[in-house]
């Protein structure tokens, strides 16, 4: 059966404000300090796995001209764009019928464009391992990461330690993000994943999931599907898409279906969601900061700070995140990061850019 990937890059990554843009959004910037940006590495350490004409990129319609300069060797036809954000069931499902139309039945590997992977061929056998187990009836399949401390922002999954076969277990449930306190239960138990948002199964499978428990988004796709080819394709996108529900594949799906597998993932991995990771993934200086570009620290300690023009002075001050670009700079505390999006809202509702 052939195997394919269908990549999510359609976020615009407000968490990165204010590098990150709606124009130039996060997983099409390096910021890892590589020089390749974060799709374009998502894309390299798939290649060996399906091939570069078996992977899909599922992003809006206005980074068609991004995908197309960073990812140049990529067929046309393998760019899926969005009209418009409706969440990873419309997005998976786009995928979906696109890849059941050139190929038949295929397996799909549904991976985030944004994450970091430190063991990469560990990471390609795992994906492998789980594929196999998609091939097999109607089975759903996904990664779960062995959480190494309580996260509140992340979903969990939860599996039955007592069902392992040798390559995965079956799945409990699906768990919404929960408060600091329970996430530490979770992690205590050792009978919780992170849900990193990683799953394989088959064309047939996942639409046949879609027609039982979301049937109007499947209604609008088969629509879609029916026009894949045509020259008003186009048009019928457009107007399907806009009309279907905006809704996750989680709760759309995963939490509604039996017959769902998970394989643990310990290659290391990092959704980089947020400044935060920069810390994670970097090695901090003496004094415990991140640095990169033209900055001076003096008595300043565990400090995330970026400069891309001017110089940058900190000066007896600890934990804050400084990002300064050419015409924005963030200044932070690390624990109110996640308050980044609000400031955002508050820009764009009074026009100061």
């Amino acid at each position: 059966m052939e195997k394919t990937v269908l990549i999510m890059a359609g976020g615009h990554g407000t968490r990165f404000w204010p590098k990150s843009r709606k124009s130039l959004p996060k997983q099409f910037l390096s910021l890892l300090g590589e020089e390749k940006s974060m799709i374009q590495m998502t894309v390299e350490r798939l290649v060996p796995l399906v091939g570069l004409d078996h992977i899909y990129i599922s992003t809006n319609q206005a980074y068609l001209e991004l995908v197309q300069k960073q990812l140049p060797d990529l067929p046309l036809e393998n760019i899926l764009l969005e009209p418009i954000g409706r969440n990873t069931a419309p997005c998976i499902g786009l995928g979906a019928i696109h890849i059941e139309k050139k190929y038949g039945d295929a397996i799909m590997i549904i991976l985030p464009s944004d994450h970091e992977i430190l063991d990469v061929p560990l990471f390609l056998k795992t994906i492998e391992g789980i594929c196999e187990v998609a091939e097999q009836e109607e089975n759903l399949t996904t990664i779960g990461i062995k959480p190494t401390y309580p996260e509140p922002g992340y979903g969990y999954i939860k599996y039955l330690k007592d069902t392992y076969d040798g390559n995965v277990y079956r799945v409990d449930c699906f768990v919404e993000k929960p408060d600091i306190e329970t996430a530490k239960q979770y992690v205590e138990s050792g009978d919780y994943l992170w849900n990193a948002g990683q799953f394989a199964f088959k064309t047939s499978t996942i639409l046949n999931k879609m027609k039982a428990y979301i049937p109007d988004v499947y209604a609008h796709l088969k629509k879609i599907q029916e026009a894949i080819g045509t020259l008003n394709y186009e048009e019928v996108l457009v107007k399907e898409f806009m009309e279907m529900e905006s809704i996750s594949i989680d709760y759309g799906v995963l939490e509604k279906a039996d017959c769902i597998y998970v394989k643990p993932g310990e290659y290391g991995w990092d959704d980089v969601g947020s400044w935060l990771a920069i810390a994670r993934l970097q090695k901090p200086n003496a004094e415990g900061n991140v640095i990169k570009g033209n900055v001076i620290a003096n008595n300043a300690t565990n400090n995330i700070i970026q400069a891309e023009n001017r110089l940058v002075a900190l000066v007896g001050v600890e934990d804050l995140v400084v990002v300064d670009t050419e015409d924005v700079t963030l200044i932070c505390k690390k624990e109110n990061c996640e308050e980044i999006k609000e400031v955002i809202a508050q820009i764009e509702e009074e026009k100061y850019l």
